[in-house]
């Protein structure tokens, strides 16, 4: 046995010298393919070196280094993509911008769309003695798309219409810099990421491919879906002036900007949609809402103020209406009746309404390019109706609903629907609301305590805003606190700030994103948010 299992070894395993035979044969053979691959990286960056040492023109294109970046002054007079036109014919020219598309036609000739903010235009690298080499055209061809470029050239006009960029003349490249080169591949590519549903329908019945892109990855890369038109051009600069709207109006009121501390000590709205944290040793949280600080202030004598701020809620619905981090449009002012906050509501959001159709045109066209949408139906003067009157159109149509219950999102949407049928609008004020759905500090009504001195504000049938005549007796105020279930002792600076006089008052706080998302009838409010913070998102 001992015979025959030596023997079986032997066959198995070759001898040792034969072993270190071919051990030696196949570390010659890798180190002789590793030579030539070495040998020919060195023979290629010396083609290249002679190429650009024997080109003359090297000058005109290439990388630029970093010494040229690190704010070295330039004299050179720099013109917008979007004024470029035929007036300029013949002038020379000094661009800058994104390469959005690059396409080489033959040894002589590529053809390059700049785009910036939104603006392109189509310039020409082609062979030209003195001017152009072959060595530039090449490189133009090999640059990857995003990257950013400076151009020098010639504006011309062609004779016939350019379909594929924005401006209606080409500019004929003399010097192309590339200022930050675009790594390759794109996680995304920005024309698919503009692309509508209409148009990756049209596609599909077209028998034609088209890369739809999740939202999920639209958001994992945000920087990138940021450059499309509906982003770059619409949502976030309607968005950035329906801040400049509302600041503007509530300053021509009297009302004072204020800023309020967004760590507190208690939560300022109840529930448990609360971040809280450790605060050197102490229990702390994030504000739900400005709202304890904006009331204070009145108590300070303030009379009439406002913030535009972050709000923090720890929401555990991942819906298409809710974040957990947004910006807060937040109001307060002294009143005689909680009427003159809905008036300071009608008259502020029919004036952003107003102003947006007038002055953000391009901005809204840019946003229905990719999101259609038909244009807000509103009135001059906002349509009022009570809870109860909105409560009696659900159950006339069919709905069964708690009188003294909050809607849902189902609800909101029919009566929406209904108001629009009835009243041609789809904005409009709910007021009224049964006390018990409302937060502690709100003023039950005079006349029925199961009703409270407050309303909602909705926008093609979802919820925007929530207002109120707030309770300013102190101990009334901790009554309502506990029976909220509020640690009263948490909010005892703020239930302090009553004891020494504090006149009658109101306000109200909406959602920017909520706000924007709604007015374009966009289906998602991740959409309204350029960084959007969701129960499951924290980055980017």
């Amino acid at each position: 046995e001992e015979s025959q299992t030596l023997s079986s070894s032997s066959a198995v395993e070759p001898p040792q010298h034969e072993q270190s035979k071919k051990a030696a044969k196949k570390e010659a053979t890798k180190q002789e393919k590793l030579r030539r691959r070495q040998e020919s990286a060195t023979l290629a960056s010396a083609a290249q070196s002679i190429s650009v040492e024997e080109d003359p023109l090297a000058a005109n294109y290439g990388d630029v280094p970093l010494p040229e970046l690190q704010s070295k002054v330039d004299s050179r007079v720099w013109i917008a993509v979007s004024a470029l036109t035929e007036e300029l014919k013949n002038e020379s020219v000094v661009v800058h911008g994104r390469a959005q598309t690059i396409r080489p036609c033959g040894k002589n000739i590529t053809f390059l769309v700049i785009r910036e903010k939104g603006f392109t235009v189509q310039c020409v690298v082609t062979t030209k003695p003195d001017v152009v080499s072959h060595q530039m055209v090449k490189y133009t061809a090999d640059l990857n798309s995003e990257s950013i470029v400076d151009i020098e050239g010639i504006v011309s006009v062609p004779t016939v219409p350019i379909t594929g960029a924005t401006q209606q003349v080409e500019v004929q490249v003399q010097k192309l810099h590339c200022v930050s080169r675009a790594r390759t591949p794109l996680p995304i590519n920005i024309e698919d990421a503009a692309s509508s549903e209409v148009d990756i329908e049209k596609a599909s019945q077209a028998g034609e491919q088209h890369v739809r892109i999740s939202q999920h990855t639209r958001l994992n890369n945000r920087v990138l879906e940021l450059r499309t038109p509906a982003n770059n051009l619409g949502i976030f600069r309607i968005q950035s002036q329906v801040v400049y709207i509302f600041q503007q109006f509530l300053l021509s009121e009297d009302f004072v900007e204020i800023h309020t501390p967004k760590i507190i000590a208690g939560s300022s709205e109840g529930g448990a949609a609360v971040f809280r944290l450790d605060y050197n040793g102490r229990p702390a949280c994030l504000a739900q809402s400005p709202q304890l600080h904006k009331q204070m202030a009145i108590c300070g004598d303030f009379g009439r103020v406002f913030e535009i701020g972050p709000v923090f809620r720890a929401e555990d619905s991942d819906t298409h209406r809710h974040l957990c981090e947004f910006t807060g449009l937040d109001v307060e002012m002294e009143i005689r009746h909680y009427f003159e906050v809905m008036d300071i509501v009608d008259r502020l959001f029919v004036t952003m309404f107003d102003t947006l159709n007038k002055n953000c045109s391009k901005e809204l066209e840019a946003v229905g390019r990719q999101y259609p949408f038909e244009p807000l139906k509103y009135l001059p003067q906002t349509l009022r109706l009570t809870f109860e009157e909105g409560i009696k159109m659900l159950k006339d149509a069919g709905v069964d609903v708690d009188p003294f219950g909050d809607l849902n999102t189902a609800a909101e949407r029919k009566l929406g629907q209904l108001v629009l049928e009835k009243y041609g609008t789809e904005f409009y004020i709910l007021h009224r609301y049964p006390l018990a759905i409302r937060p502690f500090y709100t003023m039950p009504c005079y006349d029925n305590p199961a009703y409270s001195n407050s309303f909602d504000v909705f926008i093609r049938g979802e919820e925007i805003i929530s207002g109120a005549q707030r309770v300013h007796v102190p101990e009334f105020l901790a009554e309502r606190a506990q029976a909220c279930g509020i640690d009263v002792q948490t909010i005892s600076t703020y239930i302090d700030s009553f004891k020494y006089g504090a006149p009658p008052h109101g306000g109200f706080g909406a959602g920017l994103e909520r706000v924007v998302m709604l007015f374009c009838n966009l289906d998602n409010i991740r959409k309204a948010s350029l960084f959007p913070r969701d129960p499951t998102r924290l980055v980017p």
